[in-house]
C-alpha cells in the first residue's frame, strides 16, 4: 500500500471581498483536526470568487500568500484557481505549491464554460506533477471534465489522481458528479472533485476511486473532506482491469483506429458547423427546430432576450449568479 492523504475544503466563497484569509483559517483547522493530511485543495475561483475584477498577474500577492501557507504547514496546496491577467487577456488558472512553498506548476482551464464564462481565454497546456515516492497527479478545472479528451490525456501522461476544483451552483451538478464517477472508472484514476458554496457553488463535492466508486459525497454545508488514497489500487487496476474486467488504458493504447474527428483536414465537420454559434440562449429559442421534418418556418421575430452580460467573464457555472449579483449592487 502507498497511502497518501488529501483533504478537499468545501467552504463558503464570497464574490466581493477576498477569501484568502478564510482559506488560511480553514487550512489551519483542517491540519489541527487531521494532522496526517499531506495535500489540501480548494474549489475553483475560491480566493476571490467568480467576478473578474480581482484578476492579477502571476506570480502575484495572492499566490505568494498561498506559498507561505504551504511552507508554514508543510503540505502540498492547490488553492483552487483564480483569474490571471496575461497582458489584456484573462485566464482561469490553478497553481500547485509543494510543501516547501515552491510553485511546481500552473494550469489554465482549457474549456471555459462558454457562453456563460465569456471573455475568459482557454489554456492549451496540460499539467501533471509528481509527488516524490507517491505518484503522479494531474489538474483539470470544472467544465474540462465534460470533455473526456482532457482526462484521457492526463491519464495517458501517467496521472493517477486528478485534482479537479469546480465552481458549480447550477442544476447540472448531479450530472457533473456522474461524469466524475464515470471518469474515475473509464480512466482508472482517483478524482477529487471539490466544489464551493455561496458564490462558489452548491457544494456536493465528491471523491471517486479508480473503480468509479463514490468514496464520499458532501452535502450543502461547509466540510473538510480528508481521504487517504492508495495508488497501488490504480496501478493494479490499470494492469488487471476494473474488477478484473475492462483494461481500458491498455485497450486505448492498442487501438486500431486513429480518430479522424480530431483532424479538421480529414473529418467532415458540416454537422458540427450546422449547430450554430456558441452563444447565450434566448427566451423561447427555436434553435434547431426548423431542421426537423414537419416543422413550419416562420418569419416571426424571436422574443427579446434578457441581458446576458456579453463580454463579461463569469466564473464558470456561476455566471447567472454573478450577472444577477452585479445588477443588484446598484
Amino acid at each position: 500500500m502507498q497511502p497518501f492523504a488529501i483533504a478537499g475544503i468545501q467552504m463558503h466563497v464570497g464574490a466581493h471581498e477576498e477569501n484568502i484569509t478564510a482559506m488560511g483559517q480553514r487550512l489551519e483547522l483542517a491540519l489541527a483536526r487531521f494532522p496526517w493530511i499531506q495535500m489540501v485543495m480548494f474549489s475553483e475561483l475560491a480566493p476571490y470568487g467568480p467576478l473578474p475584477h480581482h484578476a492579477q498577474e502571476l506570480p502575484g500577492p495572492a499566490e505568494q500568500a498561498f506559498q507561505e501557507m504551504a511552507a508554514k504547514h508543510g503540505v502540498w496546496l492547490l488553492p483552487g484557481s483564480m483569474f490571471q491577467k496575461v497582458g489584456d487577456k484573462i485566464y482561469n488558472t490553478a497553481t500547485v505549491i509543494n510543501p516547501q512553498g515552491e510553485i511546481v506548476g500552473r494550469y489554465s482551464k482549457m474549456f471555459p464554460f462558454r457562453p456563460y464564462e465569456a471573455g475568459v481565454e482557454a489554456g492549451t497546456e496540460f499539467l501533471t506533477f509528481d509527488v516524490p515516492d507517491v505518484g503522479r497527479f494531474g489538474v483539470s478545472i470544472c467544465y474540462d471534465i465534460w470533455f473526456p479528451e482532457t482526462t484521457r490525456t492526463l491519464s495517458a501522461m501517467g496521472a493517477e489522481v486528478i485534482l479537479h476544483p469546480v465552481l458549480t451552483g447550477t442544476i447540472d451538478r448531479e450530472v457533473e458528479t456522474t461524469i466524475a464517477r464515470a471518469s474515475g472508472a473509464m480512466f482508472q484514476t482517483y478524482i477529487f472533485d471539490i466544489n464551493g458554496l455561496g458564490a462558489g457553488g452548491c457544494g456536493r463535492s465528491c471523491v471517486v476511486d479508480p473503480a468509479g466508486t463514490m468514496l464520499y459525497q458532501a452535502a450543502g454545508q461547509e466540510e473538510i473532506i480528508p481521504i487517504e488514497i492508495d495508488l497501488t489500487q490504480v496501478r493494479r487496476q490499470r494492469e488487471t482491469g476494473l474488477k478484473g474486467l475492462g483494461q481500458t488504458m491498455k485497450s486505448f493504447r492498442d487501438r486500431d483506429v486513429d480518430f479522424a474527428v480530431y483532424d479538421a483536414q480529414r473529418f467532415d465537420n458540416s454537422y458540427l458547423n450546422g449547430l450554430g454559434a456558441l452563444e447565450m440562449p434566448t427566451r423561447g429559442s427555436r434553435a434547431g427546430l426548423n431542421s426537423r421534418p414537419g416543422t413550419v418556418e416562420t418569419d416571426e421575430p424571436a422574443p427579446m432576450a434578457e441581458p446576458a452580460g456579453a463580454g463579461a467573464p463569469f466564473g464558470n457555472e456561476s455566471g447567472w449568479f454573478a450577472h444577477r449579483l452585479r445588477n443588484t449592487q446598484g
